[in-house]
């Protein structure tokens, strides 16, 4: 997810990856602290875009999805497949057509029955509105929904032996939402949905006043695998500035904290009685968008050059030095990322890391030099560059100065560095507005696919003007494909196709940490194989 998107964005847990999100608890506090009722108090850097599943595809507004939305299928804890989860039954009846059945009786919490016919709403609405910041391209397989009966729905698709659909299901793209509270063909405003109480899952919203506070409460309704929740009322807090996230965990205010505070303050809370760390495997990734249009040389730029605006890509790919960002902002709980799809994966392969830079993963002026000059680019090139100084940490101040020095210090580049808050960020971002900009990742689910369809295949999610019918069709020919080795050779030669053209810059792979308290229950289950921060998995003691 975006970023995030993951945004898009959530993040998916694989297997053998190192990576980090971040879940706090502290577990002392004054009297008068929450979690002495029963409460359990969160806190976040995080911010929430919409909580219309059709107009966001970020980890904060996923966050609150996942607690009060419905899916067909989910992943429950300590799996990394995804069940059925308000639906009895799903199977593939045909080549292209995924059959799902609904349990009986399902309501939402506003007493409303929710049928097949919410199930087709909900997906007929992510097509028709195709929101620039929504996960509607996670859909691009669906030819049309169809309501068999009032418990029965069939999704026909386009292209057969979908092996991703299941898990699409469980992703952003796949809230069930009522169909009389939403609109069919707009977004929803947050105000009219918490109105109208149109949730199902786990959780309900009962207070609601955006990026600063979102309270819950246990929906009683709620038939999913995930079961009952086990806390009855949450309360999560939005911070605007990590440090005083961090002072809150110190001063037990909050009892867990998730995203995001710097690796230096992970560390000292390492050390810190009153918390315990517990870390786990993850997928995000951070990485560079290049804008195709309006990056230098970029076609809706004056002087318009194809082969000058590939040099440039190529060229800050040959001066990036992963290892320095790594250590030196990171601490090591990011590692050096050399492709598109991170290590762990089936099919990841270290495509950037022979093509750019020495060859073994460090920084080559002389090799950015020469590629820029054979171009005939005129140096110093001046690129600008944003970054988010509210969502994906405090640390990108540190990691994005270190970028632009390592860019600068060659003499080849001069940076105009800028910063823009996460919900003006997402905006701005789809609209040719940032030549080249900061995005991260958290994956809907743990398959190579994720971390590539959504970013190459066609009407994507970066809308970065990165246009290739080769690697759309090799996109789709994956997702596809049931033999495992052969689907395995195409995603290493995507990998090796975008590596050339230089759509996205990866560079840096996550690890996943969680503090908590010694007396809140179900902490380790938050890493659980979905990366799902499923408050229902919480309690305390």
């Amino acid at each position: 997810m975006s970023s995030g998107s993951n945004s898009r964005r959530r993040i998916a847990a694989v297997a053998g990856v190192a990576a980090t999100a971040l879940v706090l608890s502290a577990c002392g506090g004054s009297s008068d602290s929450a979690g002495e009722d029963g409460v359990l108090t969160i806190g976040t850097s995080d911010k929430i875009l919409t909580i219309d599943p059709a107009g966001s595809y970020d980890n904060g507004s996923f966050a609150v999805m996942n607690q009060v939305y419905p899916f067909l299928l989910n992943t429950p804890i300590g799996s990394a497949d995804v069940k059925p989860d308000i639906a009895e039954s799903a199977e593939f009846v045909e080549p292209t057509k995924y059959q799902v059945k609904l349990k009986a009786g399902l309501k939402f919490a506003n007493g409303n029955d929710l049928t097949s016919s919410d199930v087709k709403f909900s997906f007929d609405r992510q097509v028709a509105i195709a929101h620039d910041n929504g996960p509607a391209s996670l859909l691009g397989n669906l030819a049309s929904t169809e309501v068999v009966d009032d418990t029965t729905v069939v999704f026909n698709l386009k292209s057969g032996n979908d092996q991703t659909f299941p898990q699409i299901l469980a992703s952003p793209a796949g809230p069930i939402v009522d169909e009389d509270v939403f609109a069919a063909d707009a977004l929803t405003s947050d105000a009219d949905i918490v109105k109208g109480n149109a949730f199902a899952g786990q959780y309900k919203i009962t207070g609601y006043d955006m990026n600063n506070l979102v309270s819950y409460e246990a929906f009683d309704g709620y038939q999913g695998i995930l079961g009952a929740a086990k806390t009855k009322e949450i309360n999560v807090k939005y911070y605007a500035d990590a440090s005083n996230l961090k002072l809150d965990i110190q001063q037990g205010n909050i009892d867990v904290a998730f995203r995001s505070l710097s690796a230096t303050d992970v560390e000292d809370l390492r050390g810190n009685d009153k918390v315990k760390v517990v870390d786990g495997p993850g997928g995000e990734i951070r990485y560079i968008v290049f804008n195709f249009n309006t990056q230098p040389y970029g076609a809706k730029t004056a002087d318009a050059d194809a082969k000058k605006a590939l040099a440039v890509r190529q060229a800050v790919a040959d001066l990036i030095d992963r290892d320095e960002l790594s250590k030196q902002v990171y601490k090591g709980t990011y590692t050096p990322l050399y492709s598109f799809v991170p290590e762990g994966l089936t099919g990841a392969t270290e495509s950037l890391k022979g093509l750019y830079g020495n060859g073994q993963g460090g920084a080559d002026a002389d090799k950015a030099k020469k590629r820029l000059a054979d171009a005939g680019v005129q140096t110093p090139v001046t690129l600008s560059l944003q970054y988010s100084n509210d969502h994906y940490g405090p640390s990108s101040g540190d990691e994005y100065a270190l970028i632009k020095d390592q860019l600068e210090s060659s003499g080849l580049f001069k940076v105009d560095l800028q910063t823009t808050e996460w919900v003006q960020y997402s905006k701005d971002r789809v609209t040719d507005v940032y030549p080249a900009y900061q995005l991260g990742w958290f994956p809907d689910y743990s398959d190579a696919d994720n971390y590539l369809t959504p970013f190459f295949g066609a009407d994507n999610f970066l809308v970065n003007g990165y246009d290739s019918a080769e690697v759309q069709k090799l996109v789709a020919q994956q997702g596809t494909t049931p033999d495992a080795a052969q689907r395995q050779k195409l995603i290493e030669q995507i990998q090796e196709t975008v590596a050339g053209d230089l759509s996205t810059l990866p560079y840096l792979q996550g690890a996943q940490v969680a503090i908590t308290g010694t007396d809140i229950a179900g902490a380790d289950t938050t890493l659980d194989a979905s990366f799902k921060f499923r408050y229902g998995a919480l309690s305390r003691n």
